[in-house]
C-alpha cells in the first residue's frame, strides 16, 4: 500500500499510509483505539476503498473496491466477530456459500474429506467435523474461521484481533495456527493489542497513530518500550513525539 488516505466527512481516518506484506511473513499492525487499524484493513479487503493512494498486489497496481475483488485477488479477511453460524457444524461453516455439489445435491463426503485434510494440514484440534460451532471453544471457533478463509487458496490473510478474549491454551492454539499460515508461504497481517502475542508470531510490527504510520520495526530489533512509545506518541526520554 502506498500513500493510502481515507476520510469520513471531516474526519481523516488514514493519512498517507505505506504498508508492505511479503509472502511467508507475519506483520503485526498495532495502535491505540481510533488509530486507524480497522479502517486500513477495510481498505485492503474492499469494504471501505481508500480515497487516495495505490495498492499493489504481487507488484501490479490493483483496484479493490469490493470484498469480492479482494477475494478474487487472493486476500482473505477474518474479522473479530468471525461470522460463524452457531447452529451449523464445522463442515457446513467451512463451506458456507461455496458448497460442493454432485449431481445437483450437496457432496457431503467430499466437503468432509477436504475439511479434514485442511484442518490436519494446519494441525488444528477440533473434536469432530460434525460438532456444531456453538459447542466449540473460542480458540476452536477462531480456528474454524481462519480455516474457512483458506478454502479459496488466498495469498494474504488479514486477522482482526484473533486472540481477543481467549484463554491461555486457546490463544496458543491460534498462535500456532498463524505460524502454520506463515509456513505455507502466506502473507499474514495481524491486528492485536496484546504485545505478548505480537512478539510470539510477528516478524515485523507497524504502528499506527492518529491515522499515520508512527513506526515500523523488525520484531527482533525493537523493545516493548519502543513500541509503546510509538503507540502513545511519547519519546523515549519522556516527552511527546
Amino acid at each position: 500500500m502506498r500513500g493510502i488516505s481515507k476520510h469520513f466527512g471531516g474526519v481523516q481516518a488514514l493519512s498517507n499510509v505505506d504498508l508492505d506484506v511479503y509472502p511467508g511473513e507475519v506483520v503485526a499492525l498495532v495502535g491505540d483505539n481510533g488509530a486507524g487499524k480497522s479502517t486500513l484493513v477495510k481498505a485492503i479487503c474492499g469494504v471501505n476503498p481508500p480515497d487516495e493512494g495505490e495498492i499493489l498486489f504481487q507488484g501490479t497496481p490493483v483496484r479493490i473496491d469490493t470484498p469480492h475483488a479482494a477475494q478474487s485477488l487472493g486476500i482473505a479477511t477474518v474479522f473479530q466477530d468471525l461470522a460463524l453460524c452457531d447452529n451449523l457444524d464445522v463442515v457446513s461453516n467451512l463451506y458456507l456459500g461455496r458448497e460442493r455439489l454432485r449431481l445437483g445435491v450437496l457432496d457431503e463426503v467430499e466437503m468432509e474429506r477436504r475439511s479434514g485434510q485442511l484442518l490436519k494440514e494446519l494441525s488444528a484440534t477440533i473434536p469432530s467435523l460434525r460438532t456444531v460451532v456453538a459447542a466449540l471453544s473460542g480458540g476452536q471457533r477462531q480456528t474454524v474461521a481462519i480455516s474457512r478463509s483458506l478454502l479459496g487458496e488466498p495469498k494474504v490473510v488479514l486477522l482482526d484481533e484473533p486472540t481477543a478474549a481467549l484463554g491461555v491454551s486457546q490463544t496458543e492454539q491460534v498462535l500456532n495456527l498463524i505460524s502454520r499460515l506463515r509456513e505455507r508461504g502466506l502473507g499474514v497481517m495481524v491486528i492485536s493489542h496484546n504485545m505478548v502475542d505480537v512478539r510470539a508470531v510477528a516478524d515485523k510490527v507497524v504502528i499506527l497513530r492518529l491515522g499515520k504510520v508512527n513506526g515500523r520495526f523488525n520484531m527482533h530489533e525493537v523493545t516493548n518500550e519502543q513500541i509503546i512509545a510509538s503507540i502513545t506518541g511519547a519519546s523515549m526520554n519522556g516527552g511527546v513525539a
